[in-house]
């Protein structure tokens, strides 16, 4: 007969908690709870999240995304500066659904780790609830997982899925693009969430005064603007043909995702001033002007293509919203292989 050990759990020892698990549960259900309205139907700690659709959007037709944040977790983590790394979460993914008009439903997480910080990770999940009720959408569920042996030290990471709706006539979807729309680029808060691995690098190798360092990674820490709202505001009131989220791969390579083959599109540098972290950044990385602008959004987070008629208005009314807002662009009938170039 096998002896009984008291006070030694076997799943504990091999390096997974469940009472942390339950602990954590505990601590973030405040916050989420925040962010559910009528529409979620049964409370966190259920094994599926429900949301019942009311028939506000007729031809409704769901969007999904999913995204994570790359290593500007690890950024975050190394500087002790995890309580926004939530909002980047949200934000890459609901900023990717709007881009097609779609309104944001809800959202949900998944966080690993190699061993369950409850404080960091209630931390975190805080940063995600919030960003939700910024963006008016749900944090519906999630999952936490501790995996030693897969993860090393204490290493994390994130990653979420978006759910929004759409009235199927009204998708945006680029076809409405033609020559002689105008480009508006929304200003971004920084970095946000892509070319981190090459961030990390150049912070690493730098031989700036530890003062200047610290600044910059404050600056490149920023969480990313989430623009659900400003643009459900936009829509309401302006005819948007076309828009792009700015995510890896940059201005040069977004933009064209959106545009017609038949035409292309020409970028005016100029036309506005890219922010003191991109210069630092391109200076003590000593990257090209080219490189620049394929991996970093470099001041522009979301671009919108709209008729020329309305570029001054939409210009205002960003800018009305808090947000900084550029005519960059113009859309031309394509006369080269060149989907998109700069002036």
């Amino acid at each position: 007969m096998t002896k009984e050990i008291k006070n030694n759990d076997p799943y504990k020892l091999a390096g997974v908690d469940i009472e942390a698990g339950n602990s954590l549960v505990d601590k973030i259900k405040a916050d989420v709870g925040a962010t559910q309205g009528s529409n979620v139907l049964g409370n966190i700690g259920g094994f599926a999240g429900l949301f019942k659709l009311d028939g506000s959007i007729k031809n409704p037709t769901l969007v999904a995304c999913t995204d994570g944040v790359g290593t500007k977790v690890a950024l975050a983590q190394e500087n002790n500066k995890l309580e926004n790394i939530g909002q980047d979460l949200v934000a890459m993914c609901v900023n990717d659904l709007v881009t097609c008009g779609a309104k944001p439903l809800f959202f949900l997480d998944y966080f690993a780790a190699s061993k369950l910080d409850v404080d960091h990770a209630a931390l975190i999940i805080k940063s995600i609830a919030n960003a939700c009720k910024d963006s008016r959408c749900a944090l519906l569920g999630g999952e936490t997982a501790e995996m030693p042996g897969h993860y090393v030290g204490n290493n994390f990471d994130l990653a979420g899925f978006s759910v929004g709706i759409v009235n199927e006539q009204k998708i945006i979807d680029g076809t409405a693009i033609t020559a002689g729309d105008y480009l508006i680029g929304i200003e971004s808060s920084g970095p946000h969430s892509n070319g981190y691995s090459l961030i990390r690098k150049i912070i690493s190798e730098s031989n700036a005064p530890i003062d200047e360092i610290n600044k910059i990674i404050d600056l490149v820490l920023k969480p990313t603007h989430l623009y659900p709202n400003l643009i459900e505001n936009l829509m309401n009131n302006l005819e948007i043909n076309g828009m792009a989220h700015i995510t890896g791969g940059g201005i040069t390579e977004n933009i064209p995702r959106i545009v017609p083959d038949n035409l292309c599109v020409n970028i005016n540098k100029d036309s506005w001033e890219m922010p003191e972290v991109f210069k630092w950044l391109q200076s003590q990385g000593n990257i090209s002007d080219s490189d620049m602008l394929r991996i970093f959004n470099c001041g522009i987070g979301m671009v919108l293509i709209m008729n020329d008629s309305a570029k001054d208005q939409v210009i205002e009314n960003i800018k009305h919203q808090g947000y900084a807002a550029y005519h960059i662009g113009v859309i031309k009938e394509k006369d080269s292989v060149t989907p998109l170039s700069y002036i």
